[in-house]
């Protein structure tokens, strides 16, 4: 009897060939699901601000009030709306006109692949969309990697930004062994692959992780569960935060060369607890680079904030304001302002 030997194609699969298979199988199934709930999240929130487009791009901004313009700048990961559950800009717009914006990339704003979106980018860009929908000399607040945005502003465009308030941000290089884990769904090709399967899933898994982390010491107020996970977790939102995590570094010792060209009020805001960014290496040393500065270090307090000292960053914009007034106490010049009990200046 004549054995029959298998040829090539008639062989069983190998181990490695079924761990490909399965492997695009779970890629396939991801990128379904990803897809499935970016869609559900549109159609569940959309858009509820106005549109403006500027030199091609489209961006989506929240306003309220009237007044003295106060713009806000969101942090890495998150979008405007995290300023309407914080209460920032509810609170803000009682005497202001109060205009956060999507910025590039995240909740509702174009990021054109053909940019490289820095801060200075970024400045330039909400400069141009500023005067587009008639905003004169704003003050600027921003959060987390937003403040590298109106650093980049105040530095280039000193006549029109008022003063700035920067509430947990990162100012000054610094080894973040994160950076390269995080910036991965950023990088050409297997990046794209990553954004639109394995990271928003990640993401979606580590999510309550992550949130903790950025309000510990604190528990995690319960209005910002209403912030839609999906909606930032989207391929094109996990694609801009990567960007973002990947530049970080040298945008912040590209204008930690420029803070002595700072000459406008400037408030600025930590956490003492902040586990996301040390408040000792980025505040406390902003602060001492920018003698007429304000400083104000709020105890138990984590990276956002935004959520647990929102009236105190008014008040801070608010003495920002007087100084600007004839009267007023001059920061320019190193005078000091009223401090609230538990700041530092």
């Amino acid at each position: 009897m004549r054995s029959v030997i298998p040829t090539r194609s008639s062989r069983a699969p190998s181990g490695l060939q079924t761990a490909a298979l399965v492997g695009a199988a779970g890629l396939l199934a991801s990128l379904l699901y990803v897809q499935a709930q970016k869609r559900q999240a549109e159609r569940l929130h959309p858009p509820q601000g106005k549109f403006v487009d500027v030199d091609g791009v489209r961006l989506h901004y929240l306003e309220a009030g009237e007044g003295p313009a106060v713009v806000l700048l969101h942090g890495n990961g998150v979008l405007a709306s995290d300023f309407e559950l914080s209460g920032l800009i509810d609170q803000a717009a009682g005497a202001r006109r109060v205009i956060a914006f999507d910025r590039p990339g995240f909740g509702y704003s174009e990021r054109p692949g053909n940019v490289l979106w820095t801060p200075e980018e970024q400045a330039k860009l909400l400069y141009k969309a500023l005067h587009q929908i008639g905003v004169e000399r704003p003050i600027l607040i921003g959060h987390s990697w937003g403040t590298l945005v109106a650093l980049a502003m105040a530095i280039e465009f000193p006549k029109y930004i008022r003063a700035i308030a920067l509430v947990s941000g990162y100012y000054y290089p610094s080894p973040r062994p994160d950076a390269a884990l995080l910036s991965a769904p950023a990088l050409p090709g297997i990046g794209q692959v990553l954004r639109h399967t394995i990271a928003p899933v990640l993401g979606r898994m580590l999510w309550k992780r992550i949130v903790a982390r950025m309000f510990a010491p604190e528990p995690v107020p319960e209005r910002f569960g209403r912030l839609p996970k999906w909606l930032a977790l989207r391929p094109s939102q996990i694609g801009a935060g990567a960007a973002e995590t990947a530049m970080m570094i040298p945008a912040a010792k590209r204008l930690s060369a420029r803070y002595a060209e700072l000459t406008m009020p400037v408030a600025i805001v930590a956490g003492d607890q902040d586990q996301v960014v040390d408040p000792v290496h980025n505040a406390r040393r902003l602060h001492e680079d920018i003698a007429h500065s304000e400083l104000l270090i709020e105890p138990g307090v984590g990276h956002m904030a935004h959520y647990a000292a929102p009236g105190q960053i008014l008040e801070a914009v608010a003495r920002l304001e007087a100084s600007l007034t004839p009267g007023g106490a001059n920061l320019r010049h190193g005078a000091t302002m009223h401090q609230p009990p538990n700041s530092v200046h």
